[in-house]
């Protein structure tokens, strides 16, 4: 598909980004709310299952390798839905629009409804109260929250935003100390017992990990952002690999320490009286704040492209930032409204996640340099299979008759 028929390139920022800088916010971008609900996945599913999360991972950094390669064929190429457009045309793009917008509405309401639950796990106990709009007082704080959120998604440039992902791994590693702390000196042993594997658990547990991969939509911004992309393959391996090793030593020690009984989010498990549950519990409350910027950026982008191509750039940055603030209000709006943690991330995984980080990219890939690949044509494996049977050195203990009816039923 040729692009030129598209509309003409905007302005687009200068790339700045390094290497380091890009692989903080690859990795800033992959960690989130996975890190708390996988010990209660693995719980649920088996110890077995922490190979399905490994593989995952590598299938997630495999597909972000394919989505630059895909980007590397063309400059025009902006956003995820360029890159369907390029691969199926108008049909691709639609497609891509339906899921990267199903699955940012669902993860922001996911984001939002965590931290509604660990400010309500945090002032539980404390005569605290600033409710309003008959609101609860978490509610009233998730409000605040995402209002302080806001001038985040007017954000262009996404070097100049590399330190919210820096903030965001550090606080990851705080709460990784903490739960560790809380299993060393909070009473709390890691002796509890794991299942080897729960089969009827499986698809839910599942939709849970595929969640965890789930950054595919922003990753042509952050290639873009690049000054050098010819090492974005590696810094995609190196980031997904570094997450999906702190997420399994999570899950493992949250599952045994917290058992049948651990919460979808082990910080809702932690001893309540604990100084180590309260850090932990603020960390889990600002971690989804530093989440918003990078998942408004591919709305807030195609909303961009539909602008006029000669539309000064300060007037395409206050439409591109009302937009992204729009979507912040619908989001807290839905997460207000459906207070079901681990249904929304299961079902966002299961029906979503595995279209945009995993099928859609594979298909692109395919549809982009199938001139390049060489696949088998069904029509080439009868005559190959003939060969190979009527080949004296080739032997599979078959008698005369039944090697010759095989043979003509190949041609």
């Amino acid at each position: 598909m040729d692009l030129t028929t598209e509309k003409p390139d905007a302005p687009t920022a200068t790339p700045t980004s390094t290497s380091f800088t890009t692989l903080l916010n690859m990795i800033g971008l992959l960690i989130g709310l996975g890190q708390l609900s996988t010990a209660y996945a693995l719980q649920n599913g088996g110890w077995a299952t922490a190979f399905l999360l490994f593989g995952l991972f590598m299938l997630g950094a495999y597909t972000s390798h394919l989505l630059g390669l895909c980007l590397a064929t063309n400059v025009r190429l902006r956003n995820y839905s360029d890159i369907g457009f390029l691969a199926f045309g108008k049909t691709g793009r639609c497609v891509s629009l339906v899921f990267i917008n199903l699955e940012i509405f669902m993860a922001l309401v996911s984001f939002t409804i965590s931290m509604t639950d660990n400010l309500s796990r945090v002032l539980d106990g404390y005569n605290f109260d600033i409710s309003f709009f008959g609101l609860s007082t978490a509610q009233s704080l998730t409000v605040i929250a995402i209002v302080v959120c806001i001038p985040t998604v007017w954000l262009r440039n996404l070097d100049s935003i590399s330190f919210i992902s820096t903030f965001s791994i550090l606080l990851t590693f705080l709460i990784c100390g903490v739960l560790i702390c809380t299993c060393l000196f909070g009473s709390v042993k890691a002796d509890k017992g794991i299942p080897v594997f729960r089969i009827k658990n499986i698809f839910s547990v599942s939709g849970l990990y595929i969640f965890n991969i789930a950054s595919h939509i922003a990753i042509p911004e952050v290639y873009r952002s690049m000054v050098d992309p010819a090492g974005f393959s590696i810094i995609s391996f190196l980031s997904f690999g570094a997450v999906a090793t702190l997420y399994t030593f999570l899950a493992f020690l949250g599952a045994k320490m917290f058992g049948p009984g651990v919460a979808s989010q082990f910080t809702l498990s932690m001893p309540k009286h604990l100084a180590f549950t309260q850090i932990a519990l603020w960390a889990a409350v600002i971690v989804p704040m530093t989440k918003y910027v990078f998942l408004t950026v591919p709305m807030a982008s195609e909303v961009e492209r539909h602008l006029p191509a000669k539309m000064p750039l300060r007037r395409r940055t206050v439409i591109r930032g009302a937009a992204g603030s729009l979507l912040l209000i619908i989001v807290l709006v839905l997460a207000i409204a459906i207070p079901f943690f681990e249904t929304v991330l299961s079902l966002t995984g299961s029906f979503v996640c595995i279209f945009v980080s995993a099928i859609l990219p594979i298909a692109f890939y395919l549809e982009i340099f199938r001139k390049k690949i060489q696949l088998p044509s069904f029509r080439t494996i009868p005559p190959a299979c003939t060969a190979a049977l009527r080949d004296k050195d080739f032997d599979l203990g078959l008698d005369s008759s039944t090697w010759y009816e095989l043979t003509e039923l190949l041609g």
